[in-house]
Order: C-alpha cells, then structure tokens, then sequence
C-alpha cells in the first residue's frame, strides 16, 4: 500500500538553493520497498529501502563520539531491518523512516536525501565535485581533510 505526503515547506541553509531541498511530493511505497521524493526545482529522488536504511545517519548506525556506528562495521542487512513499515516528515527539513526491525532514530534530511541522491545525474555531479575536493588542498581555516557525507571528518 502507497501512502502519499505533500510537504511545502522550505529549507535554507544559506549556501544551498532551497529549491533543491524543498520536497514537493514524497510517496512512500511500502509494498514495493522505494521513496521517491519531487524537489521544487523538479528534479525526482528515488530510494529503495536498502539504500535509504544504509543512508541511516542516526548516532547507531554512524556512530558519535569518536565511535563507529552499526552500519560502520558492514553488517548484512536482513528483510526486516530493510522493510519500510511507516514513513514520518520531520517538520520542514527531515524524513523518518520506520523500519521492520523497530529502527526509527535516523532523521534523513531533505539535505542528505538530495546530495546522495543515487540518479545517475547526481552521482555524475558527486563523483566531479569528490574528484575536484581530492585534487586541491584543505581548507587552511578548518585544516578539514576529506569530510564525509553527514559532516564528520574521515
């Protein structure tokens, strides 16, 4: 069963174009295991449940404090820790998924699910962007070396 979810809110992060993280339209097709978001600049997001759940950006899974999380040490996923039962917005900026296992502590942000966005257009862009980051130096003002995708570095 598909349950459908308009958000109209919007999301600035200042360096960002809001366009690009405002869902329009979120469908949750539980049956099928996908997610598919419309941003306002048009562009269409699909997940399916393993990427999202690997995507899991929650202290758990990723890990705090120095610590890697669960999905650091490339666990095998099962039916159920992959099966999407329920799908919740969190206010203007997050989706949080429920999962068949209970999970439900990860805040995936419109931000998040729009730069991992897995089309074949975006991880073009990633793959630029990473190619372009590798061969110039750090940033003198964070000493930062690669940062990893939810801001830590690595």
């Amino acid at each position: 069963m598909a349950m459908m979810v308009r958000a109209r809110g919007r999301y600035d992060r200042g360096v960002q174009d809001k366009r690009r993280t405002t869902a329009v339209s979120i469908d949750a097709d539980r049956a099928a295991g996908r997610v598919t978001l419309t941003w306002a600049d048009d562009h269409v997001t699909t997940y399916d449940a393993v990427t999202l759940r690997w995507l899991c950006p929650c202290a758990y899974c990723r890990g705090e404090a120095g610590m890697p999380g669960w999905l650091d040490t490339n666990p095998t996923l099962t039916a159920e820790q992959t099966r999407l039962v329920d799908l919740s917005i969190v206010g203007n900026y997050a989706l949080q998924p429920l999962w068949g296992d209970g999970h439900h502590t990860g805040y995936h942000t419109y931000m998040l699910l729009r730069d991992r966005c897995p089309c074949d257009e975006c991880s073009r862009d990633r793959a630029q962007r990473h190619e372009t980051h590798a061969s110039s130096p750090a940033s003198p003002a964070t000493r930062a070396g690669d940062r990893h995708w939810h801001g830590g570095d690595r």
